[in-house]
């Protein structure tokens, strides 16, 4: 299968406080201590998790197929470092091109950051370069009406409100509304 991301892109980023590497087997350790760290956490804004999510060989195998799926052309997949630790993740997956030149934006981070402007940083460099280096159109992201944060950072981030789907994802065990957002690229 042939890469739609431009050949030989570095995907390391850095912010003014973060670093942004790629999703790798040989961060599996960090990730799951991410993971388990912040389970309670994310909870009510992911899919229910079966207890052998948060296993390392679990793990693994889940950046194994990111690391894939990124060497592939079709996600971009980065964790949040602060230091050694891993106190996010940022992932554009669904990487479509043709017309639609398009991706889907999720992420997450860990509750003793948040309201610190770590996740705007990470994404206002990730969103960059996707724009920028990628060469996409569109960046899709949703979130659960209830989820204020997530709909002031999109908001901050210039997203702007598409729709509302009703039933949209099964979260923590239950179909789910979401806000339909996207923010496009003035220059493709």
């Amino acid at each position: 299968m042939t890469s739609i991301l431009p050949p030989r892109l570095d995907h390391r980023l850095a912010t003014q406080r973060l670093s942004l590497e790629p999703v790798s087997v040989d961060c599996s350790y960090q990730l799951l201590e991410y993971q388990l760290d912040n389970r309670a956490h994310l909870q009510p804004w992911e899919p229910l998790r079966r207890s052998d999510f948060f296993t390392l060989d679990a793990v693994a195998a889940r950046a194994r197929a990111m690391a894939n799926s990124m060497a592939s052309g079709n996600a971009l997949h980065w964790l949040m470092f602060e230091g050694d630790t891993v106190i996010g993740e940022c992932n554009f997956t669904n990487i479509v091109r043709g017309p639609f030149l398009a991706c889907h934006l999720g992420y997450s981070i860990d509750h003793r950051r948040e309201g610190k402007g770590l996740m705007r940083e990470a994404l206002t460099t990730s969103i960059e370069y996707v724009f920028d280096r990628v060469g996409l159109h569109r960046i899709m992201a949703s979130y659960r009406p209830e989820n204020a944060r997530s709909a002031r950072l999109l908001n901050s981030l210039g997203f702007q409100r598409e729709g509302f789907a009703r039933a949209y994802l099964k979260i923590n065990g239950a179909w789910a509304d979401h806000v339909l957002t996207a923010l496009i690229n003035p220059d493709v």
